[in-house]
């Protein structure tokens, strides 16, 4: 098991993935990993239809309302209640740290897939979606060596928009006016993300590079873009 489990995002997706993450990690034999949460935001009265959080977390971190949640189950919790940026990303993420990605915004994704690929060894599971389809992509470093393509590779406007968009990180409010959300979506990448996550822990290795998500069409069709037989992920 990796030491640390790396949580960007405490939004849509993050939250709803944090509930049965914390029951999957609190159900390992020791020793568990640190899990690490980060997140700029805090919630708002308007996330109480679509994120994991209650009335009574209004106005706090989320990344804090989250680790409540994983201390309650006795885990060792980091909080770093920050949006992920140059400056702060080689703490957020290290070598040999297994990622779930769930941020909402293409400059962030671009920023964390370019660091990850400068380690020697780590694990990145990015999700996110649109209004009812959404995808997960893995991107695996094994010995510096890059098993998967990165994220900018095989979806060139994620590495396009953080261009264009530079340092600027729009808030869940903006977000949400510019690109609408479902909770439907959000629990169906995050179901995808713990897939993967459960995949690379207790089998080694993940069959598949991505998987696109249909809410309306109820599929997951994963597709390949391995560079190593698979076992040797």
């Amino acid at each position: 098991m990796h030491s640390r489990v790396v949580l960007v995002g405490c939004g849509g997706i993050g939250s709803q993935l944090a509930g049965p993450l914390v029951r999957y990690l609190a159900s390992r034999p020791h020793p568990r990993p640190l899990l690490v949460l980060a997140d700029g935001d805090r919630f708002e009265p308007s996330n109480l239809a679509r994120q994991a959080c209650a009335a009574g977390d209004l106005g706090t971190p989320k990344a804090e309302v989250l680790a409540r949640l994983a201390r309650s189950a006795g885990l060792a919790v980091a909080v770093i209640p920050e949006h992920v940026t140059a400056a702060n990303v080689g703490l957020v993420v290290r070598d040999g740290d297994l990622v779930l990605l769930a941020v909402d915004n293409h400059p962030a994704r671009a920023l964390v897939d370019r660091h990850v690929a400068t380690l020697r060894e780590a694990t990145l599971v990015s999700g996110g979606n649109d209004e009812t389809d959404g995808n997960v992509q893995l991107v695996r470093r094994r010995d510096g060596y890059s098993v998967d393509g990165h994220l900018v590779e095989i979806h060139p406007e994620i590495g396009e928009a953080a261009a264009v968009q530079g340092a600027a990180e729009p808030g869940c409010q903006a977000m949400a006016a510019e690109r609408p959300q479902l909770l439907v979506t959000n629990l169906m990448v995050a179901s995808a993300m713990l897939n993967a996550l459960w995949q690379v822990v207790e089998r080694g290795s993940v069959p598949y590079s991505e998987v696109y998500l249909d809410v309306v069409a109820g599929t997951a069709r994963p597709r390949r873009w391995l560079r190593l037989e698979a076992g040797m992920q």
